[in-house]
Formats: structure tokens, sequence, C-alpha cells
């Protein structure tokens, strides 16, 4: 099994990260990891407020929040 390109950070009790995953399933995103910063101090440093954040791995593009369906598309074009 092959581990998805795209990721999406979030945190823990996020109302703007639910919200993001209601415009990944609008935009019918393909299937994506979610990966939660709240205990890395790393991942903290790098996302902090940015969340939530989806990142294409293979081409090493971010899309900050807020984002809408047709940017998410745009980003997986």
């Amino acid at each position: 099994m092959t581990t998805p390109a795209l990721i999406l950070y979030q945190r823990d009790d996020c109302h703007l990260c639910d919200l993001a995953l209601e415009v990944l399933a609008q935009a019918r995103a393909p299937a994506f990891d979610s990966v939660f910063i709240d205990d890395d101090d790393a991942l903290e440093t790098r996302y902090g407020n940015r969340v939530p954040v989806l990142h294409d791995a293979t081409r090493g593009v971010e899309l900050d929040w807020p984002f809408d369906a047709d940017a998410v598309r745009r980003m997986l074009a």
C-alpha cells in the first residue's frame, strides 16, 4: 500500500479543520493522511497558526486555510 501524497495538517478540536474536511469532500480530493500537529514540536513550529494546511508531498505545494473546493481542485490539477 502506498502512502497518500496529500496530508492535511490539523489540530485536535479545531473547527476550521472540520470545515477543511468538508471542503476536501466537496472537492472530491483523493485519499489523504490527517496529521495532528499538537504533540509534535517541529510541526507546531512550522504550522502553528496556519492550520489547517493541505500539503502535496509529491510536489511540495501547500494550501493554507481558508481554501474552497475550487482552490483544492486547482492545486490538484
